[in-house]
């Protein structure tokens, strides 16, 4: 006997979840820390500051990149690949 909870738990996935937050949540992060660095230290003049905080972003950009890719693995393997002798 099949019961309705069966059929309904098939269906069910993260994947439109994890697009929904892709196309969404990633885009209005990005444009509140854009905001933020420059009311934060544009407003001052601490351009040093902005830049300090500017790099940092970029690289969190980067390694956020990375992990909605899928390329992580690949530059791991690549990485290790350097270390490999033979």
């Amino acid at each position: 006997m099949t019961l309705a909870s069966d059929v309904l738990a098939q269906g069910l996935s993260t994947g439109g979840f994890r697009q929904w937050i892709l196309e969404n949540i990633i885009p209005l992060l990005l444009i509140i820390v854009a905001l933020l660095l420059l009311w934060l230290g544009g407003g001052k003049g601490d351009n040093a500051g902005v830049a300090k905080r500017l790099i940092g972003v970029l690289v969190a950009l980067a390694i956020v990149g990375l992990a909605v890719s899928g390329a992580g693995e690949g530059i791991g393997k690549w990485l290790a690949g350097l270390f490999q002798q033979g």
